[in-house]
């Protein structure tokens, strides 16, 4: 079992690095604005699936095989980015009218939580922070490494599912406010387009 202490400062620490916004928090508020709060903890909880993958594949040691493969991490890299310029674009295209938002039927719920699952799948960066920063409170002497490597990973994606829901929950409250305006609905898909293409660009060039 690990210590109390490093527990602890395990969890400070995963706090900290969870509310520093990166792609997966981009992606939920971009939902959460575009399609309300209920969206954006959906999205949330796709993000944190996504996250599990990466939990499991830490503890049977196939990042490993991630981080040693230059090929293997720039497939994923890429793979990552395009899916996330495709959503870019995707939405780009998908012209609206500006007028009553009720008309729009709201983006299935599914293809949400399975777009979280996709970008923070194929995010490699995901998978080299765990093992950069996971085997730091993994002590030996306490017990078998893929086990504690487990426990932690499932309290980091705890944790970080905690702040990614607090971003949906004030992106979507900030989002219903934009949605009555008449400028943003004009300009929202760009908005949103925008910010997954980006997201891809700045993968690409990482």
């Amino acid at each position: 079992m690990t210590d109390p202490a490093t527990l602890a400062l395990f969890m400070l620490a995963s706090l900290a690095l969870a509310v520093v916004p990166g792609p997966a928090v981009l992606y939920i508020v971009a939902q959460s604005v575009d399609q309300g709060r209920f969206a954006g903890l959906v999205s949330a909880l796709g993000i944190g699936t996504g996250g599990l993958v990466h939990v499991v594949a830490a503890t049977i040691g196939l990042s490993s095989l991630l981080a040693s493969s230059a090929t293997a991490f720039t497939v994923v890299k890429y793979a990552g980015a395009a899916y996330l310029i495709v959503l870019g674009i995707r939405r780009l295209l998908t012209r609206e009218e500006v007028g009553d938002e009720s008309a729009r039927p709201p983006r299935a719920r599914r293809r949400i939580f399975r777009d979280g699952v996709v970008v923070n799948v194929l995010n490699p960066k995901t998978a080299l922070f765990f093992l950069a920063f996971l085997p730091q409170f993994v002590d030996p002497d306490v017990g078998a490494a893929p086990l504690q490597i487990l426990g932690l990973g499932l309290l980091f994606v705890a944790i970080a599912f905690c702040s990614d829901s607090v971003w949906a929950l004030a992106a979507g409250t900030l989002g219903s406010w934009l949605r009555r305006s008449r400028w943003y609905l004009g300009v929202k898909r760009w908005v949103t387009g925008t910010v997954f293409v980006g997201l891809g660009l700045s993968t690409v060039k990482a």
